[in-house]
């Protein structure tokens, strides 16, 4: 089985960077992304594979396991303000499809979570499953492809989680 690189025409609408899709013969699509948040608290990864069906080129069909780690993040429980330490691990369903220029997915999934508080130290941990939603959006113009994505985690003690990202990209 070779690989190849696929390329911005024939990309998914759900991907990220371009560069970092692998596309097997077989029609299979892999991409690997890392996360990190703009305040600095959470870091982690996901790993998308997903394929677009022969009969219907346009329609992007896909599966997503997240990994995230978030340290020290600033919540309340009830009324007491505490830090708290979390790890998620989560998997999503993705379908998209390709409008011309333009592509346009959802996703809905898990995940589980687990938190540490760090203060105060003699709170319980908690955990539990909640469910992931989002949105995107994905638009090219010759080598400009600019992308918009919104991710929700249903559960309050996981809102630092919540992601509206924007990017816009030039190909060189």
């Amino acid at each position: 089985m070779s690989s190849t690189l696929v390329a911005d025409d024939s990309a998914p609408a759900y991907s990220g960077h371009d560069a970092d899709l692998m596309h097997l013969d077989n029609g299979v699509v892999i991409e690997g992304r890392d996360i990190d948040t703009p305040d600095g608290f959470t870091s982690g990864f996901r790993l998308i594979a997903g394929f677009s069906p022969l009969t219907l080129p346009r329609l992007d069909i896909a599966a997503e396991f997240s990994y995230r780690e978030s340290d020290e993040v600033p919540t309340r429980l009830g009324d007491q303000s505490l830090l708290l330490n979390t790890t998620s691990m989560g998997g999503s369903l993705l379908a998209g499809v390709r409008i011309g220029r333009l592509g346009l997915y959802a996703k809905s999934g898990v995940a589980g979570w687990e938190g540490d508080p760090v203060i105060p130290q003699d709170s319980l941990a908690s955990n539990g499953t909640t469910r992931v939603q989002g949105l995107g959006a994905r638009l090219q113009f010759d080598r400009l492809v600019s992308r918009l994505e919104f991710e929700e985690f249903r559960a309050p003690d996981m809102a630092h989680l919540n992601l509206i990202t924007a990017s816009l990209r030039y190909n060189f």
